[in-house]
């Protein structure tokens, strides 16, 4: 049995009734459950309509996202999540450089790394080597006064942790970003990459081993065995090429306002949700967030 989930964007709240029974009854789907009043809706279907991509086109026009999978076993026990433009709204390594007055040349590297155009670790190098004499003070202002949190994250967090699941940060980012932003959200662990800095000021260089697409993957294999969990436990999301081990490696693997090329390869994909619609996904319902 697939359940397939309709989500629209939390500020307009604009999902169609009609629609959403006019899909279902095309696809003879089961009746509909409204997850929330004019923003989700799900019903059941005994197959994958054949027809999704081509539906999932014409909805994306509308600023409805499409998800269809099996029913069965769709609530997650663990959370993976990427950090920058993910859990928060910002690319960390970007805001340093904006400090450090080389905010066009480092954005423009991160995102051809994150489109998958460059390789990770070598991007990462560059970037990093492009903050050097930085004050090390600086990444508490950048954290104070740049960084802010992707709307739905402490409710994406506390609400699958308040029924049993374990909740991870990894980024490719950097300790003292995911630290605080972990504290913040709920998260009960958080891994990332470390800047090294001497007498106050970054040095250029970045700690061994960088943590990349490997690295990831490496982290949702080690949490589930440390908490006797399988790969199929899990809802993992990002939005880059290095997030795509991990994606394609979860029981659920969401590409959230992803890059072109990430989204080509993943089948669950939220375009015009926050991150709650990873909730509804999963079958909860507004009334159960906690916020």
């Amino acid at each position: 049995m697939q359940v397939v989930t309709l989500i629209t964007t939390p500020k307009e709240r604009n999902l169609d009734a009609a629609l959403v029974d006019s899909l279902r009854n095309a696809w003879g789907g089961g009746d509909a459950n409204w997850l929330a009043v004019d923003e989700a809706a799900e019903f059941a279907t005994a197959t994958v309509p054949d027809n999704q991509w081509d539906v999932w086109a014409d909805l994306q026009n509308a600023c409805v996202d499409l998800v269809i999978q099996p029913l069965e076993g769709r609530r997650k026990k663990m959370l993976l999540a990427d950090m920058d433009s993910t859990m928060i709204r910002q690319e960390c390594i970007d805001e340093l450089a904006a400090e450090a007055g080389v905010g066009a040349r480092v954005a423009d590297i991160t995102a051809r790394a994150m489109n998958g155009e460059l390789d990770f670790e070598e991007a990462l190098i560059e970037r990093v080597g492009l903050l050097k004499g930085l004050p090390e003070a600086m990444i508490e202002q950048v954290l104070d006064e740049r960084i802010t949190h992707m709307p739905g994250g402490y409710e994406l967090v506390n609400t699958m942790k308040s029924h049993g699941a374990y909740a991870a940060l990894v980024s490719g980012g950097f300790t003292a970003f995911t630290a605080r932003v972990a504290a913040a959200l709920g998260f009960d662990e958080n891994r990332a990459n470390t800047l090294i800095a001497a007498d106050g000021k970054l040095t250029g260089d970045v700690g061994r081993p960088i943590l990349g697409k490997a690295a990831k993957v490496e982290a949702l294999e080690d949490i589930t065995r440390r908490l006797g969990l399988s790969a199929d436990d899990v809802l993992a999301v990002g939005d880059g090429a290095n997030d795509l081990g991990m994606l394609k490696l979860a029981g659920t693997g969401v590409a959230l306002h992803a890059k072109p090329t990430v989204q080509a390869q993943c089948d669950v994909r939220i375009n015009h949700g926050d991150l709650t619609a990873l909730l509804f996904v999963q079958g909860y319902s507004r009334d159960e967030f906690v916020t």
